[in-house]
């Protein structure tokens, strides 16, 4: 009855292929609109200098959409992680992601959780960062305070992508 019981127990880990396979048809679904993102920006420059018109948020709405779309790209990179990691911790490792010398991909290589954890996280913040430049660059500044408070927040930023990558490095 036990035997029974831990191979049912172990088979259940297979569960775990329905997380994989919607990660990764999100991740490309979001690549897919990133991508429908950028090809709307490219077609409003193009009209935007072939009919001679400037906006005056142009250059705003030009960086905004394609900073949106690298958000989109990132989170979608995101779901890719989580889907080979989950797919390697609980099912198998990939085969075809090792090199000819059979050392694994280090990008994709994921061999626990906290493993999988830090990646994604890492992906994570600069989803963050992203998002927090394309708020910037619709931001309206009105006098010094204002400048201080966004040269403080960049600051801020700089630090803590800076400890980010401190992360997981051992010396």
């Amino acid at each position: 009855m036990e035997k029974l019981f831990e191979n049912s127990l172990w088979a259940s880990r297979f569960i775990i292929i329905l997380a994989v396979i919607f990660g990764l048809i999100g991740a490309a679904i979001l690549f897919i609109v990133a991508s429908i993102d950028i090809y709307d920006t490219a077609k409003f420059v193009l009209n935007t200098y072939l009919s001679h018109s400037h906006p005056s948020t142009f250059h705003e709405d030009v960086v905004g959409g394609i900073i949106g779309a690298v958000d989109l790209y990132l989170i979608g990179v995101v779901m890719l992680l989580f889907s080979f990691g989950l797919y390697e911790l609980f099912i198998s490792d990939i085969d075809v992601a090792k090199d000819k010398d059979g050392e694994d991909n280090k990008i994709l290589a994921i061999h626990s959780l906290d493993q999988l954890k830090d990646k994604i996280s890492k992906v994570i913040v600069m989803v963050l960062v992203v998002g927090f430049f394309q708020k910037v660059g619709h931001t309206q500044y009105n006098g010094a305070l204002d400048m201080l408070y966004f040269s403080l927040s960049i600051t801020a930023v700089a630090v803590g992508l800076y400890f980010l990558g401190k992360v997981g490095h051992k010396h």
